[in-house]
């Protein structure tokens, strides 16, 4: 059933992790999907049919919207798959109580978010604090995964911005005259 689900899931099959059944209890079932959040790969599980539903929506609050596949009864008559994010999945299961039979839960890889200006100009302003703009560049860029080119430069600009000099060339023209 695990490989069956992850060919018919539409998902990366490139890494995949077969991490089984999630603990029972909800409390520890976030704590196992948060050991599992990280693992740059699609995950496959197994869950019971009366579990389900609680385990998507801990698997959205932990996870978030990743893209997830449920695979019910695979190769079987009452075959089901059904798609989506999972938040989606979660309100969809919840009012599902006529559930039977060995279900599977494929989820996607974690998706690598590219960090906004915005994010990067904030980290570097609190590395600038303590730190050349070298070693500065080199913390942001390991702490977001951005390239470190991007960071030097963003900081240079930064830098561009506040420095004393670039305030005294440009602060005269704000200024009205006094012939006004």
């Amino acid at each position: 059933a695990t490989l069956a689900a992850l060919v018919s899931s539409g998902l990366p099959t490139d890494a995949f992790c077969f991490a089984g059944f999630l603990p029972p209890r909800s409390q520890a079932r976030r704590t196992r999907i948060g050991e599992l959040a990280a693992i740059p790969a699609t995950l496959i599980l197994f869950e019971t049919a009366n579990r389900v539903a609680d385990a998507l929506d801990d698997l959205a609050a932990v996870l978030g919207p990743r893209p997830a596949v449920i695979a019910r009864e695979l190769t079987k008559l009452n075959e089901e798959i059904a798609g989506g994010s999972l938040p989606d999945l979660a309100a969809e299961f919840e009012s599902r109580a006529d559930l039977k039979g060995e279900i599977v839960v494929v989820i996607g890889p974690p998706g690598r978010r590219e960090a906004s200006d915005e994010e990067v100009l904030a980290a570097l302003r609190g590395a600038r604090q303590t730190l050349s703009l070298r070693d500065a560049a080199r913390l942001v860029s390991d702490s977001l995964g951005v390239a470190k080119g991007r960071v030097y430069n963003l900081g240079v600009s930064l830098d561009a911005e506040t420095s004393p000099d670039t305030l005294s060339e440009s602060g005269s023209n704000d200024q009205p005259d006094a012939d006004d």
